[in-house]
């Protein structure tokens, strides 16, 4: 089973992106020719890397087990092209290196959850588009009636229990939700690894990573594979229990003065069955409290 445990010092997470990149690239995708036979390392071995990347064997293997903790620029973006990472996967590299050079075993305190009151009124603007506003590590913080509806059964469980993360993979409903639930669960998981790679300490994300490292195979072997290509904009498709079949537009966006909280917007073209049924779906879900009067407000206690 994978370690329960994701914090680590720099130099070892830059070791483990390393490995887990190596292991997965395979002598023909770099182009070397390999010998009949069995080869007991999957992917390339250490030394085929270090020498595609024209670096010493014994160099790269420091690298790999943490032992050398700042190499340069050069030395990364050769390892980058030998790997065939994309921009993202070499930015994460970089990331990483940087971080194992200033490593501090000081661990950061969790961001506030606290969503600001005008980032509620733009949910409620947004409707009938369903929305949220969404925590680094997918903890749902804010939402409209849509935006909860969309993830059916969600509303079961209490408000601080509402991740996606842990909705997509320990929710019952979740698998047959979404058609290409394999798809979504990678893009899920290679976020949280991205994070984990530059704040492996943050109890919000060490929480949520160990409990489902218990709960979850599915998971634990996503998490070792640690790809880091994220998520990017596109259409969804749910198979909603109350309002059927829906193909929705998916946009998020990071928001500006927050720590570290997301918009999540989807939308349909009006007019068509999917904005018919995502109108249905923001009337049927359950609708927020009616907020109090002005004077109430300023005087909760005046009698009536």
């Amino acid at each position: 089973m994978a370690s329960l445990d994701i914090s680590s010092d720099g130099g070892s997470e830059l070791g483990r992106f390393l490995r887990a990149r190596r292991t997965q690239t395979t002598p023909d995708q770099v182009g070397l020719t390999v010998g009949a036979g069995l080869r007991r390392t999957p992917g390339l071995r250490r030394e085929e890397l270090a020498t595609l990347a024209g670096i010493s064997i014994d160099y790269y293997v420091r690298l790999e087990r943490g032992k050398e903790t700042r190499p340069s620029p050069s030395v990364l973006d050769a390892l980058a092209r030998a790997l065939q990472l994309d921009d993202q996967q070499h930015h994460h590299l970089r990331e990483l290196a940087a971080r194992a050079a200033r490593y501090a075993p000081e661990p950061p305190p969790a961001p506030s959850r606290t969503v600001r009151p005008y980032l509620k009124l733009l949910l409620e603007t947004l409707r009938p588009s369903p929305a949220y506003v969404i925590s680094r590590s997918m903890d749902l913080l804010a939402w409209n009636p849509g935006g909860l509806a969309l993830y059916a059964g969600l509303d079961d469980w209490p408000a601080k229990q509402r991740n996606l993360a842990r909705y997509f993979f320990l929710h019952p409903t979740a698998r047959s939700l979404f058609p290409d639930w394999d798809k979504q669960v990678r893009a899920c998981v290679a976020r949280l690894r991205a994070l984990a790679g530059t704040a492996p300490d943050a109890p919000d994300l060490t929480a949520l990573v160990g409990e489902l490292l218990l709960k979850s195979p599915d998971f634990a072997k996503l998490w070792e594979r640690y790809d880091v290509t994220g998520r990017k904009s596109a259409h969804k498709t749910f198979h909603h229990p109350h309002v059927g079949t829906i193909t929705l537009a998916a946009q998020s966006m990071q928001l500006e003065g927050t720590p570290g909280q997301r918009l999540g917007v989807y939308l349909a073209e009006p007019g068509t069955p999917d904005h018919d049924a995502m109108l249905l779906l923001d009337m049927t879900a359950p609708q927020p409290a009616a907020r109090p009067a002005a004077n109430d407000e300023a005087n909760p206690h005046t009698p009536s």
